[in-house]
């Protein structure tokens, strides 16, 4: 290998312009390169650069000392070839997010209904005072409110404002919070290049084309690179292509490596070609949407995201065809009912708030034409007056005045506050979920995670902790059950087994010490060779002089490990006289069928025959697999003369055994615990793993997956397949629904497998409820089980970044307890919208009733305008915030979930709600007719239109307000519990809110004067007012006792939908697809209802709940590709995916953009293969 440092004088010609000039090759030579595979890539860089080296040649670069690392060279490099950095999307502006929060319906009928009250504040006409006109007996509006008539419309637009900023803030500080969690996660990647000759370690984003970078097993290639020197080099490509076969590289068959992609055996160098947004994951990236580089590629457009074809546009007629499609698929989304089913909590809110909105409807409208008929029967038909040209304006006035109070009517009967309960009650959670290791990527994932019934788990890394380690051992004929302490070994048996161990596995495995203080030590490189150089570390030796002693380079000769062997020997020249030692491990079963020595407690070598062999694979090592151990074998043998190495048959052969050893994936100490919660909550888990049946099983009854005496089934992959699959290899949902339901663990499973399992328990109709179902996944190939899944988990820490792209939560610490916590908190979001919903409906059934009644008997509401919008806006507002805050309680997993069809407002809460509502409407009656006599006061009803606010409507509309205070606290119980002050300290937020309510009332009513129509009270009256409101506790205890069961005239309401309501041909298109409130709006039902089926993500909660923080992964369908599970085309048909697949040539680029080598499949591969190269399955 020729040095070629000579070949670029350091940093010349900064100052030039055009820098690509400076290099051999441009960008664009270098990324057509790139997108060559196999033979193709081999044929052309021959062709047009010699070899390797020549490449090397015109990128400045030696392939042994690497670059200078002069800083005026690499920012030359910068220039010319890009940086190593994926520009992430522009995030959303805080006004684009404002913007988008206003576009919520109701929102919008509240601004115009306040816009219009506003304009007619100022509108005064002539003619006003003349009595010709007649006037309305117990005029609408008194002159305070006459003066004051603003305020109403400005109050109601301050609130909106108010739900219009929160919502804002907390989009922006959710993906805030997302993205600095990106940017830790990059700067903790660090990779090994050759600089000057030295081998360092820089981060990632500072890599440069031309430099040389080391590769090894297990590292994720950071940037394009074409092979110089490899060793048995092996990259699992499934990342790009979902072809799970390692491809094997050499530089004569194949050089190209992918970033992205991870090297699976082997080690080598490689001259890095292509960076950044130029490298293959960046041109995927950039496909996404997540760099702005959108022109330069074309995007496949596809309903399921079929294939991204990463091909530049190449005609004009390619960007036609893309608008058209675009267009035809904006079509088809309109007319398309299908689209992915809502979450639990807001399809239940759906249906509550149109039931509410048609009931606020109805009201406001009676209300109007009672108050218009009145009128019109009152002045024309008993006063016997005429309509008259100058009197239409002050008619029109009084028209509109009713149809105000028409309006205060709905807009308090429309529960503006739940959209903004759901929004705090969500965002605090997730704010906190943050502390329990919950990265919560899609708002809704969070209350989804309440009603979860089924959780299909990872073994290794999420139950277990993805740290191998020895825990028995069998040596100098004694089984130790745990590692013996070093002066139990002989010290010979002692030497050789240390030396073996730290020779014979490769150098680049190494156990650092922890980072953290008070951490475990770190494990680099193969898990299983760090289990045994652990080993080495707790016999109280140390791997690292021996390998010093012997570097690499004194290797005689190494056999690697591979699937074929399932051993590694490595072969060492005798130091002292003439001969060769071999060390050599693995595969219990396999290398003991090669021994015929084994030492014994003295450290003597003795005879190993066939029949103990076999006594002893009975008495240790099967004993050692049930308890979910793998069981690896240490040998070694000396040769006194050179033999032929090439002949392994031979060389592996009479061995001497020096000891077998356990290793175990330990289940994290805290997980059975979780599962055993789990388990009491109503939620079954299951194990998903790749692992063998008897490991899995043994993991599985440790975690407590499997209880004895239990009747469940434990599945390889292969027979499950048989059993859910008929004779045509499609599934059956019926013969899946035979086996899901006892089934606890599916061992030796593929990602399909998983899929399909998650799919089944998901569309399965069995049982009461339907299943809600959670999944966890690391690996690229889980992203479809994780999109199809309620609530998909990625790993924070072992995941791949297409799992967390798929996923709905990231667990930052890859454990299995965050799980649990998520279930925690999702129930306590439930809850409290419960509570809130509890507290906010008796508000609004007894405001509406009274407005109403008020509005027809007095023609003059009790509650003013303004009185209505602080009762119903400041104390909603504050009041979702004091109830959604509450946190969560271990109480919650005592109670099964609540599944997809039980009704958001249970019979206890309706039991509730009319209870108090009586109470309310009582007390405000009295008060109304009667309260004048009560309190020796002047009457406030019918009063002259001009007079002042009166103390009789103080009162009221006091009593009122202190009775929601106390009702507030009695809403903070929904199953009917005691004692509501319950664990009420340990939550400051809802005594602040009580206590400033209290306290804001207490200025409106001194001193609110004529904009809120209040007076001033003395201080008899106000503890008058105060008793009336404690009286709402103690009545709260009266309605606690009586039994809900007696109570038969009680509904429930808030359902989920039942499976029966849904129109048969619907329920053919796979029923979880479709939102059946949306259904349940087209048959014919006005715009208005349209508005209020959004209030429940008012505030765009809807696009919060959504929204995924990249853009081009917003719409569901663009991010799961059916090539990860379209692996055995014939078990999927496609008429088993979503109802929408398009057909392949809708689907894919068409063909004939693809340059010529992936149209013939080049280098003789069928066609379908050369086009997966091209894909990238997200």
């Amino acid at each position: 290998m020729a040095n070629n440092t000579a070949d670029h004088p350091p940093g010349n010609s900064v100052a030039e312009v055009d820098h690509e000039g400076d290099f051999g090759c441009t960008t664009m030579q270098l990324r057509e390169l790139m997108e060559l595979r196999s033979g193709e890539a081999v044929n052309k860089i021959a062709e047009c650069y010699g070899d390797v080296q020549g490449i090397c040649r015109r990128l400045k670069t030696s392939p042994v000392e690497g670059l200078s690392g002069n800083p005026a060279d690499l920012e030359k490099r910068h220039t010319a070839f890009g940086k190593n950095f994926i520009p992430p999307k522009k995030p959303k502006t805080f006004l684009q997010l404002v913007w988008e929060a206003l576009q919520d319906v109701t929102l919008i009928i509240l601004e115009v209904a306040a816009i219009i009250s506003l304009g007619l504040s100022f509108y005064h006409p002539q003619g006003e005072g003349s009595d010709n006109c007649g006037q309305a007996s117990g005029g609408v509006e008194d002159e305070g409110e006459a003066q004051a008539g603003w305020i109403e419309g400005a109050a109601i637009l301050f609130s909106v404002i108010i739900v219009v900023l929160v919502t804002a803030f907390n989009d922006w500080s959710k993906e805030k919070q997302f993205r600095g969690l990106q940017s830790r996660i990059e700067q903790e990647q660090k990779f090994t290049v050759i600089r000057k000759g030295q081998v360092i370690q820089i981060p990632v984003a500072e890599i440069v084309v031309g430099d040389i970078a080391q590769i090894k097993y297990g590292d994720l290639l950071p940037a394009d690179g074409i092979l110089i020197q490899g060793n048995d080099l092996k990259i699992d490509e499934s990342s790009l292509t979902g072809e799970s076969d390692h491809v094997r590289k050499s530089l004569e068959k194949d050089p190209m490596l992918l970033s992205g992609t991870h090297v699976m055996e082997g080690s080598g160098r490689m001259v890095v070609s292509a960076v950044g947004l130029n490298s293959q994951t960046g041109i995927i990236f950039t496909l996404l949407g997540a760099g702005d580089e959108e022109k330069k590629v074309k995007k496949a457009k596809t309903q399921d995201g079929i294939a991204l074809e990463i091909q530049p546009l190449k005609s004009e007629e390619g960007a036609e065809s893309e608008e058209k499609e675009e267009k035809e698929e904006k079509e088809k989304k309109k007319v398309n009912v299908t689209k992915k089913e809502k979450s639990v909590l807001q399809g239940k809110l759906t249906r509550l708030a149109v039931q509410i909105g048609k009931a606020g409807l109805i009201m406001s409208a009676v209300t109007v034409i009672i108050l218009i008929l009145f009128f019109v029967i009152d002045t024309f038909g008993v006063q016997g007056r005429e309509w008259t040209a100058e009197c239409t304006p002050i008619y029109i006035q009084y028209f509109v005045k009713f149809f105000i109070i028409g309006v205060t009517v709905l807009v308090v009967a429309v529960p503006e506050g739940l959209p903004l309960a759901v929004t705090i009650s969500l965002a605090y959670s997730v704010k906190k979920m943050m502390k329990d290791n919950n990265l919560v990527r899609h708002l809704d994932a969070c209350e989804t995670m309440g009603n979860a019934t089924a959780i299909c788990s990872d073994k290794t890394g999420t139950l277990t902790m993805n740290r191998m380690t020895v825990v028995q051992a069998f040596m100098g004929d004694t089984h130790y059950k745990s590692i013996p302490e070093s002066e139990a070994i002989n010290p010979e048996t002692l030497e050789l087994l240390v030396n073996s161990i730290s020779i014979n596995s490769a150098y680049t495995t190494k156990i650092l010490p922890s980072e953290k203080e008070g951490g475990l030590p770190r494990h680099v490189g193969n898990k299983t060779e760090c289990a045994l150089l652990g080993l080495v570390l707790e016999l109280k030796r140390d791997y690292q002089p021996i390998r010093d002693e012997v570097p690499e380079e004194k290797l005689y000769k190494v056999y690697t490990f591979n699937s074929s062997r399932k051993s590694m020997s490595t072969v060492l020249k005798n130091t002292s006289g003439p001969g060769f030692r071999m060390y050599s491990k693995g595969a219990s079963e396999i290398v003991l069928r090669k021994c015929s020595h084994i030492l014994d407690a003295s450290g003597q070598s003795r005879v190993f025959k066939a029949k103990d062999r076999d006594e002893m694979v009975r008495k240790v090592i099967e004993p050692m697999a049930c308890d979910g151990l793998r069981t690896i074998c240490i040998a070694m043998r000396e040769f006194t003369t050179e033999p032929d190495w090439d002949n392994e048959a031979d060389i592996l052969n009479n061995l001497t055994c020096i000891c077998v050893v356990g290793i175990e994936d330990p289940v994290r100490p805290e997980v059975p615990e979780a599962i055993s919660k789990c388990q009491r909550a109503g939620i079954t888990v299951r194990m998903v793993t790749g692992d063998n049946i008897n490991t899995a099983r043994a993991i599985a009854t440790k975690c407590g997956i499997l209880q004895p005496g239990e009747d469940f089934l434990c599945l390889e992959g292969k027979d499950f397949n048989q059993q859910i699959r008929n004779d045509k290899g499609e599934v059956e949902q019926e013969r899946l629904d035979k086996v899901w339901p006892k089934l606890r663990v599916l061992a030796r499973s593929s990602p399909t497998d998983k899929h399909t399992l998650v799919k089944g328990i998901i569309d399965s109709t069995v049982g009461e409820t339907r299943q809600v179902v959670a999944v966890t996944g690391d690996g690229t190939n889980d992203g479809p089980a994780l999109k199809k899944a309620d609530v998909g988990f990625a790993m924070g820490i072992a995941g791949t970044d297409v799992a967390k792209e798929a996923s709905d939560i990231i667990l930052t610490d890859d454990n299995f307890t965050s799980i649990v916590k998520a279930v925690m908190w999702g129930r306590n979001v439930y809850d409290s919208i419960s509570k809130f919903l509890q507290f906010q409906l008796t508000v609004n059934v007894v405001a509406v009733i009274v407005a109403f009644t008020g509005a027809c008997i007095t023609q003059d509401s009790p509650l003013k305008a303004v009185q209505m919008l602080w009762v119903n806006l400041i104390m909603d507002t504050l009041a979702s915030l004091a109830l959604a805050t509450e946190p969560p309680t271990e109480a919650l997993l005592l109670r099964k979930p609540y599944g997809r069809n039980k009704p958001l407002i249970s019979r206890t809460m309706m039991k509730n709600i009319l209870g108090h509502a009586v109470y309310q409407l009582i007390i405000t009656f009295t008060l109304l007719f009667a309260g004048e006599k009560i309190f020796n006061i002047d009457s406030g009803r019918n009063s002259p239109l001009h007079s002042p606010p009166s103390e009789h409507y103080t009162i009221i509309f006091n009593v009122f307000v202190m009775m929601q205070l106390f009702n507030e606290i009695n809403a903070r119980k929904i199953h009917g519990e005691r004692n509501v002050f319950e664990g009420i300290y340990r939550n400051p937020i809802f005594c602040c809110v009580v206590l400033g309510t209290f306290a804001l009332q207490i200025i409106i009513v001194q001193f609110g004067g004529k904009p809120f129509s209040c007076t001033a009270l003395t201080i008899d009256q106000w503890l008058w007012c105060v008793f009336i409101g404690v009286g709402e506790l103690l009545w709260g205890q009266f309605i606690s006792a009586v039994p809900t069961h007696r109570l038969k005239f009680l509904k429930e309401a808030g359902h989920g939908i039942p499976k029966e309501d849904i129109p048969e041909e619907v329920l053919t298109e796979g029923a979880d697809e479709i939102d059946h409130a949306e259904m349940e709006m087209r048959r014919g039902q006005i715009l208005w209802f349209r508005g209020l089926n959004r209030i429940q993500t008012q505030i765009k909660v809807v696009n919060a709940f959504r929204s995924s923080l990249y853009e081009g992964l917003e719409k569901p369908e663009s991010r799961s590709s059916i090539h990860n599970f379209m692996s055995h085309p014939e078990f999927v048909p496609l008429s088993e995916e979503e109802p929408r697949v398009p057909t392949i040539d809708e689907g894919c680029v068409e063909i004939e953009h693809l340059p010529s080598s992936s149209r013939n499949g080049g280098g003789g591969e069928p066609p379908d293969r050369s086009l997966h190269s091209h894909e990238f399955t997200v």
